[in-house]
């Protein structure tokens, strides 16, 4: 999932306090382990927790990463809330050969239907694997896996010394979640 200019990008859509600046940090820590260039930023003011946030990650196997700018036409598009699916254009942008990763309980074709996606389509129920593993709904950690699952950008391997680094005694639930979800991720390809 790489595009023209040799980068992968990825838009990251959330709430406040959902994780989704976190999860970006931590995809681009793990490209930069594997020996790729990453960048991680966000794009927000001063929302507050629960307000929409969008984060980016640009990842190169091969070459320094010099554009700086947020990512209008991403490759890849993570939701970790589907109630933004209704309130915010998230694909906006998307190439037509990109991919959209929700966190819904509900199955590809029901999503691929009630929000006329035409794109490749990954769904896994971040939320309730959050709400079981970790004890709150924070999906940061399972939205990685399912973009994993989605995307293989890095990989799931990768992720687990940044998880340490970032939630210490917290890191082996977390790495549970992301395991979880990478393996009950639903990857369907664009309809045609």
């Amino acid at each position: 999932m790489v595009n023209t200019d040799g980068f992968t990008e990825i838009r990251w859509h959330g709430r406040g306090g959902q994780g989704a600046v976190t999860s970006a940090e931590l995809v681009a820590q793990a490209a930069i382990n594997e020996g790729k260039y990453a960048q991680a930023f966000p794009a927000f003011g001063a929302e507050r927790r629960g307000a929409p946030v969008v984060a980016f990650v640009r990842i190169s196997s091969n070459q320094p990463i010099r554009v700086r700018a947020e990512i209008a036409e991403p490759d890849v598009v993570v939701v970790l809330d589907p109630g933004l699916l209704r309130i915010v254009d998230v694909t906006s942008g998307l190439k037509a050969t990109g991919m959209l990763v929700v966190n819904t309980k509900k199955p590809p074709e029901q999503i691929r239907q009630e929000f006329n996606v035409n794109w490749s389509l990954a769904t896994v129920d971040a939320t309730k694997i959050a709400e079981e593993l970790l004890g709150v709904p924070i999906v940061n950690t399972s939205m990685i896996g399912a973009l994993l699952k989605a995307t293989e950008v890095v990989k799931l391997e990768s992720l687990f010394e940044p998880l340490r680094q970032r939630f210490g005694r917290l890191a082996e639930r977390n790495i549970e979640a992301m395991k979880r979800a990478h393996e009950e991720t639903l990857v369907r390809s664009k309809s045609n």
